[in-house]
């Protein structure tokens, strides 16, 4: 069983002192006691899996804690950030957020957070949905011709690439992705290498 405190800053002016401080408070107040920390300067614009922040994740065992200074610090897009607690539950293993006092594990109250934050991540996808639509209706509009590339065969997710494009960039799994538009994560990802996307 180990403590992670995880610190991630994205700009020089951000204190990372301050959050080690909290991270440590927090753990002492609840007799963690050692506290492993990984802190990397990286933009949340980055994917999480591509981050120092992936490995840590992809180690967590039964038992495991990872402290964060907010769940902000996860991950950019609330979709991001319900990923990360769904694996980490899955593994056993339990996140703690020392801003809101949060803590993610198997209880009744991590549960009524993670349906909370499950809906939250819900609208986002839609809005990222609609921002695409509207984006592609206002190219349409200015005479710019929109269309899929030439080469391959017409696939039913063509009409969907923009918004598709849109979630998988703001952290979407292609599970999700696939499910969302009635194909298999196979076929996703063929689709995907055709047309340049993966």
């Amino acid at each position: 069983m180990k403590t992670i405190g995880y610190l991630r800053v994205s700009t020089a002016d951000q204190d990372l002192d301050k959050f080690r401080a909290d991270v440590l408070q927090f753990a002492n107040d609840r007799d963690f006691g050692r506290v492993e920390f990984v802190q990397e300067k990286v933009s949340g614009k980055k994917p999480w899996r591509e981050r120092q922040l992936g490995q840590v994740v992809e180690t967590l065992q039964a038992g495991d804690r990872l402290i964060v200074p907010e769940l902000s610090r996860l991950g950019r897009s609330m979709i991001e950030v319900l990923e990360i607690i769904k694996i980490a539950k899955e593994q056993g293993a339990c996140i703690y957020a020392v801003k809101g006092g949060w803590e993610l594990n198997d209880s009744i109250q991590s549960k009524i957070i993670s349906s909370v934050l499950a809906m939250m991540a819900e609208v986002e996808r839609d809005l990222i949905s609609e921002r695409t639509r509207e984006a592609l209706a206002a190219k349409r509009a200015a005479g710019v011709k929109l269309g899929r590339r030439p080469g391959p065969g017409k696939s039913k997710l063509d009409e969907h690439a923009e918004e598709i494009q849109a979630l998988l960039k703001n952290g979407s799994t292609k599970t999700f992705v696939a499910n969302r538009y009635g194909t298999t994560v196979q076929n996703l990802s063929n689709w995907l290498r055709k047309h340049y996307l993966a």
